[in-house]
């Protein structure tokens, strides 16, 4: 099996969590190396990997062959295209860039450089919306005229994470989960006709958005998508109307909280959802009326290094590519301009 050799732009709580466990159980990727600026730790759990001072004496390595940029959003754009000029293939993770701009100067310099450039849009394999898809993929609540998507937590206070909270490029939850939202919608229903939306700042002392409410329009279908911090009580997630039924889907996906805990993404049980994240359908099969709960599909996050890495060896599609990153930062685009004129705008 080819060996690629990855690099890490940060050893915080994105790379010790969401990328490092995946990375070093592949067998077809080698975690080489990482930027570290201060403190090293990642060979006290990782022994043997390259710890790097700088940007550019990691980008210098010959050996590496793909570098993940997760470091705070304003960075994405100078360090993903640093990687790419060095040659390197490059995933990056969510928000892909400040702006659609930043997005299409990307993707435009790696079909220049020939080579590849992934988001790292790992909601995609949640259980949650893999479940929605499968629904949606049999067609069991028929034509969808309406859908609404939340990502909603509760947390008063700011974050530690001073870049999170300080008003930067990118700052703000409109950057930050509605990333996830919006490329979701994306990825179900393709790109809208129209937008509108709005963010507000709903906690004490913040300086960032941390409300967001967004409309996609299309022929036929309207999606609302809806993030928040001040949402004491859960509520469906994912809310999907058709002609032929509904479908109420809580936020179930336990791989986020299972790899904080220092589980390794390994067993048949990894991405199981708990019983009681199973989604609500209520259609009409063969003429009779049905409410069910639907089983949940497994979320799998390795699924998305797997594409990543069959990408790179093989010369297939990545798994969520850097169009599609541009996509979500022309919606993103789109809502800060109907925010400030008021109206229905197109994502252009």
């Amino acid at each position: 099996m080819q060996k690629i050799n990855v690099a890490l732009c940060s050893f915080g709580m994105s790379g010790l969590v969401f990328h490092a466990p995946f990375i070093n159980i592949h067998a077809g990727f080698v975690l080489y190396g990482v930027w570290e600026r201060s403190a090293k730790k990642a060979g006290d759990i990782f022994p043997g990997i390259k710890s790097f001072d700088t940007l550019e004496d990691m980008l210098a390595d010959p050996a590496i062959d793909l570098v993940i940029v997760n470091t705070p959003n304003y960075t994405h754009f100078n360090f993903a295209q640093k990687a790419l000029l060095a040659g390197k293939h490059v995933m990056v993770e969510k928000a892909f860039t400040v702006n659609a701009g930043e997005a299409r100067e990307l993707v435009d310099m790696a079909k220049k450089k020939n080579k590849k450039l992934a988001v790292f849009q790992n909601r995609r394999y949640d259980s949650d919306l893999k479940t929605v898809k499968k629904v949606l993929d049999e067609r069991l609540l028929h034509e969808i005229v309406e859908a609404e998507f939340h990502f909603d937590r509760y947390n008063l206070a700011l974050s530690p994470k001073a870049h999170k909270e300080t008003n930067n490029p990118g700052a703000g939850l409109l950057h930050d989960l509605g990333p996830h939202l919006i490329d979701q919608a994306i990825y179900l229903f393709g790109m809208p006709d129209k937008v509108s939306g709005f963010t507000r700042i709903t906690r004490p002392m913040s300086v960032v958005n941390d409300y967001v409410d967004i409309m996609l329009y299309y022929p036929g279908l309207s999606v609302r998508l809806k993030a928040g911090l001040i949402v004491k009580e859960p509520q469906p997630s994912f809310i999907i109307h058709g002609t032929n039924g509904s479908f109420l889907k809580p936020r179930g996906d336990v791989q986020e909280d299972t790899l904080k805990a220092g589980r390794q993404p390994t067993g048949d049980d990894w991405g199981t959802e708990p019983e009681s994240a199973k989604g609500l359908l209520n259609f009409s099969r063969n003429g009779e009326q049905v409410r069910e709960y639907l089983v949940s599909e497994k979320g799998n996050y390795m699924e998305l290094y797997d594409r990543l890495w069959h990408s790179i060896t093989e010369d297939t599609d990545v798994p969520v590519s850097g169009e599609d990153g541009w996509k979500v930062m022309k919606i993103i685009d789109a809502v800060l301009e109907s925010e400030k004129t008021g109206k229905v705008v197109e994502p252009v």
